[in-house]
């Protein structure tokens, strides 16, 4: 049965990850970048200053009162534990393994540009959110899709038809990318850095280790007691975990980069030179550049989720009123994941022993014995830190807090696909279904879960960014509107909804 829905998956996988898909991707993310005259690098004093330089800000941090309302910090640490995920460790792994060394740089590509797409989904969504049964803010991909993709001439029934689309794509993909897909790295990467014999030699279910489906069933429980709780819950939990699990992910790689300093600059070399001329295991020519570009931008994407539509599910309930303020944690948000966090891992796998003969060798694609793209990294860190497997281990605690704050945030994201199709009364089934889908992550193969997670990815964000494409100019519209009153302090009414006096 797995051969088969390896089968079924591979031909959707074919499709949505194609030549259109990507083009619809990362043109999405170009035509956003010139309408808003390139904000993330025109504007980068500004949406630094109104992101990671406002956390001390009471209106920033401060925690709201308001049912079913987060605080902008919150609503960042909430979409980042969906997005730092195993994307940031092993997907980063899998990328260079796949299409090589430049495959990083193509993530960097796809993270520029996905920055204002980010962006432009969370001023979407803020401006066409709106309060659901239980007095709650909800927004989101469906909404800008019904409401305002909708609104044109003749595209009422195609707004209507997409956003369904979207939530259905989204549901599904809480169980690939939100579910399956991290608990099978957290359960591969925990199993291979503190083995218990006694455990993992009995196979139960065919081929799968009884300790396997221990740590799936822990990791079940552990999800089941945050999400039931709803958003406040998740939130809470992911502004604890969140900055304590990027600050610590980031200094060991620090150290490990540091430490191989000589590596540095011919990994950086590694990665321009290879994005153009990939080496021999990746392919010549023209395919070889197209095997890496495909790599990096799908591992981007699956990383900081810019153009799935996603993260705008949480942002959306920030208390936040002005579409564009909301927007410019989007840019962060992209920039933390992929520029910051994946980085780190790539020079970390590229460093760690040189670029030949480390733990992956640049010119053949060969790794290390004994290590798969799931526990690259953490072979990584055991060049450094092998005493005790300290390294290793390091990198699987990691693994488990990115992936499953990760869980967290899917969790979210479904129920409120499930709410659009449902209502927000009967939450709570999904949030159980999810739950449930956990364990399945712990014995599926490696490469299925993950191919899964892709194929869901890119079903989700075709409509999406058909919404996103159809609605540039009202994002160009809202976001001169707010340097016209913010930075050059002229007297303009502010766009704030799509419904006058909804957001105030």
């Amino acid at each position: 049965m797995l051969d088969k829905i390896a089968e079924i998956n591979g031909s959707i996988n074919g499709v949505v990850w194609g030549v259109w898909g990507l083009a619809l991707l990362i043109g999405t993310g170009i035509i956003t970048t010139l309408l808003t005259k390139v904000f993330q690098v025109s504007h980068i004093g500004h949406w630094w200053k109104e992101t990671i330089g406002s956390l001390f800000k009471k209106e920033v941090i401060g925690h709201t009162k308001e049912k079913g309302t987060i605080s902008p910090f919150q609503a960042l640490c909430t979409a980042l534990a969906a997005t730092v995920g195993t994307g940031n460790i092993a997907g980063v792994a899998a990328a260079i393994c796949v299409g090589g060394a430049g495959a990083v740089f193509w993530m960097w590509v796809a993270a520029f540009f996905g920055m204002m797409t980010n962006y432009s989904e969370n001023v979407l969504g803020i401006y066409f959110r709106r309060k659901n049964a239980n007095d709650e803010w909800s927004g989101g991909a469906m909404y800008y899709l019904r409401d305002g993709l909708g609104s044109k001439k003749g595209c009422k029934w195609i707004g209507k038809v997409l956003a369904v689309l979207f939530c259905i794509f989204t549901m599904l993909a809480s169980f690939g990318i939100g579910s399956m897909g991290q608990v099978n790295k957290i359960v591969a990467n925990v199993a291979a850095a503190f083995d218990v014999k006694s455990l993992s030699s009995i196979n139960v279910l065919g081929d799968i280790s009884l300790y396997n489906i221990i740590i799936g069933v822990v990791i079940m429980a552990l999800t089941a007691l945050i999400t039931l709780g709803g958003l406040k819950r998740i939130a809470n939990v992911a502004e604890k975990i969140v900055p304590f699990m990027v600050v610590l992910f980031v200094a060991g790689s620090l150290i490990i980069i540091g430490i191989n300093y000589g590596a540095i600059i011919p990994a950086f070399k590694a990665i321009f030179v290879n994005a153009f001329k990939p080496q021999a295991f990746v392919g010549g020519g023209i395919g070889g550049v197209i095997v890496a570009m495909t790599n990096g931008f799908k591992r981007g994407v699956f990383s900081n989720e810019a153009g799935l539509g996603s993260s705008v599910m949480v942002h959306s309930n920030s208390s936040v009123k002005e579409p564009v303020k909301q927007g410019m944690w989007g840019i962060f948000e992209v920039f933390a994941d992929t520029m910051v966090v994946c980085t780190m891992t790539a020079l970390v796998v590229l460093t760690s022993g040189g670029l030949e003969g480390g733990v992956f060798n640049v010119a053949t694609g060969e790794m290390a014995e004994g290590l798969s793209d799931a526990t690259l990294v953490g072979g990584a860190f055991n060049e450094v830190f092998g005493w005790g497997n300290i390294g290793q281990r390091f990198v699987a605690i990691a693994m488990f807090l990115f992936a499953f704050t990760t869980v967290l945030g899917w969790s979210h994201y479904g129920s409120k696909a499930w709410e659009y199709l449902f209502g927000a009364k009967t939450t709570f089934i999904f949030r159980i279904i999810h739950v449930i889908t956990v364990i399945f992550g712990a014995v599926l193969t490696s490469s299925l879960a993950w191919d899964i997670s892709d194929t869901f990815n890119g079903l989700m964000m075709v409509p999406n960014l058909i919404g996103v494409l159809v609605l540039c100019p009202l994002v160009m519209k809202i976001t001169k509107n707010y340097v016209d009153r913010k930075l050059k302090k002229k007297e303009v009414s502010p766009i704030l909804s799509y419904k006058d006096g909804e957001n105030e």
